[in-house]
């Protein structure tokens, strides 16, 4: 059908995305092409201490997101919608929404953003010898009950983002796995919450005087393809202001934005995985079985049918590369030379494929901010040479591009070198793919892993929730990774650069630098304010 077709027929699927500053929805038909989008931009609030949004935001953000939606579709087709096939919402995920019995919001929603819960982290990561870090759920739960908070007494349903809003367009108070495994660690076999760490938490929150089990204070969890409930009068009302929207259409599990980044790059089988490389970076990786210890440099999540994720997260990535890029410019121009922007990255990245494999012994930082996995709390770009270095254009760039992932091999190295993870394929997006080929070399280096990039890229995390809702319609008895193979990306033009030899050496050689340099990092934050 056409498009108009298939949104006066009732035939479409919507996905709404909450990010960190856009809310984005999505309106696909069932082989995934987009109809039309539609957006709300938003911000955070630092109040009182803690990152928030408000409940007023949260609802205003989602009608409003609606009425451009609806407002696009207008403009494309001159029709309203009236009908949806499926939905469901996704969000950033983590952070902490704590009712009482009465449904009444308890304290303000602390978003993933909060690093207000190191003591709890620690405690349960010791406790569950399973690494909890600070923005998970738990541990702002466990973390108020340390405070002794007085909302404490009264939590009776504790959840996040999506979670949130499904329960207010459906009534129910679910999840899907991947968000789920967010809030508190899943046990895969199971496709449920870990239960021996249920009582351990109960344990260690009884003698704190929290007498209530964690179990009955969590949302279900739910996998992709199930049917999380049916779209109520009021949720329609409270998404379409303008009352045409009719109530009745399914909705599937609400999921969270590295659930839906998964699904909208084909990354969802075992033994495959994304990266996600812009200002800041982060792998996850699909794994076949569990690994052998707990990394506090390795979140555990899962995929949205609830495989075990292992994800890698950095703060910094293509900032400090974009400022040196930034300043090559403003030397052609003071040359009097006009230069493309995208031209000059192209030219430089490309300058990178040149170098020594190693970068000639150059270093750098690109430490805007601090790094979890080297240990800092603040950053400092820097860049450093020794007087024997074969400092050069090719070598300044590709120590660059090498550091722009330097945190990430050394938590990626603990994956594929200290726990054996085996890795097919990679695909990579963001801003360090864009120029062809040469991010993905660098990055297939630091994997020694194949790194695959698609020509025609899905709309993120909206459309991949939209995705999500059409799997559970449409999938007819498939699992979720055979179902966007064979239905969704199969068509996908796809380019696959292999790990050269030389290139895996060059970055191994690179992060021997790298690591030995890092009291220079710290010098530097100690003296540079």
């Amino acid at each position: 059908m056409e498009g108009r077709e298939v949104i006066a027929s009732g035939n479409a699927y919507l996905g709404i995305e909450f990010g960190s500053t856009r809310i984005k929805g999505v309106l696909i038909d069932s082989s995934a092409k987009v109809l039309a989008m539609g957006s709300h931009e938003w911000e955070n609030q630092l109040k009182d201490g803690i990152w928030t949004y408000s409940m007023e935001a949260i609802t205003t953000g989602l009608q409003d997101c609606y009425s451009d939606l609806l407002k696009n579709v207008k403009e494309q087709y001159d029709i309203a919608i009236t009908r949806l096939r499926g939905m469901g919402v996704s969000a950033m995920m983590h952070g902490y929404l704590a009712f009482n019995e009465k449904d009444e919001l308890l304290t303000e929603f602390r978003t993933w953003r909060n690093t207000i819960t190191e003591e709890a982290a620690n405690e349960l990561s010791k406790e569950f010898s399973f690494n909890i870090p600070q923005r998970w759920s738990v541990a702002h739960l466990y973390q108020a009950i340390l405070n002794k908070e007085e909302h404490v007494k009264d939590v009776a349903f504790f959840t996040t983002l999506a979670g949130y809003i499904h329960w207010k367009l459906t009534g129910n108070k679910v999840l899907g796995i991947g968000d789920a495994s967010g809030m508190f660690p899943i046990d895969s076999t199971l496709k449920d919450y870990h239960e021996n760490m249920m009582k351990q938490f109960d344990v260690l929150a009884k003698q704190h005087g929290f007498e209530k089990s964690i179990a009955d204070l969590l949302p279900k969890v739910l996998v992709a393809g199930e049917n999380a409930g049916t779209l109520t009068e009021e949720g329609a009302k409270l998404l379409d202001v303008t009352g045409q929207l009719q109530a009745g259409c399914a909705v599937c599990p609400p999921e969270g934005d590295a659930g839906t980044g998964m699904t909208a790059t084909n990354s969802v089988r075992v033994k495959t995985g994304n990266v996600s490389a812009g200002t800041s970076v982060f792998a996850m990786v699909v794994l076949e079985k569990a690994l052998k210890t707990y990394h506090q440099e390795i979140d555990m999540v899962t995929t949205p049918s609830g495989e075990a994720v292992a994800m890698v997260h950095c703060n910094n990535c293509t900032s400090d590369l974009n400022a040196w890029v930034q300043l090559f410019c403003q030397f052609s121009e003071a040359m009097g030379v006009e230069v493309d922007k995208n031209k000059a990255y192209t030219v430089l990245f490309e300058k990178a494929l040149q170098a020594d494999a190693d970068g000639g012994g150059l270093l750098s930082y690109n430490y805007f901010s601090g790094e979890s996995i080297t240990g800092f709390d603040e950053g400092r770009p820097i860049f450093a040479r020794a007087q024997n270095a074969n400092f050069n254009l090719a070598n300044f760039m590709r120590v660059h591009l090498f550091t722009a992932l330097g945190a990430l091999k050394i938590g990626l190295d603990i994956l594929l070198k200290d726990e054996g993870v085996s890795i097919d394929t990679m695909y990579g997006h963001g801003g360090f793919f864009k120029t062809p080929v040469v991010g993905q070399r660098i990055m297939a280096a630091a994997m020694n892993a194949p790194v695959a990039t698609m020509t025609t890229a899905g709309e993120g995390g909206p459309w991949g929730m939209a995705v999500l809702a059409a799997y559970m319609m449409e999938a007819e008895g498939e699992s979720l990774a055979d179902y966007l193979s064979n239905h969704i990306f199969c068509g996908e033009e796809i380019h696959v650069e292999e790990p050269k030899e030389d290139d895996v050496k060059g970055f191994d050689e690179f992060l021997k630098t790298y690591k030995n340099g890092l009291e220079i990092e710290k010098a530097a934050v100690k003296t540079m304010k």
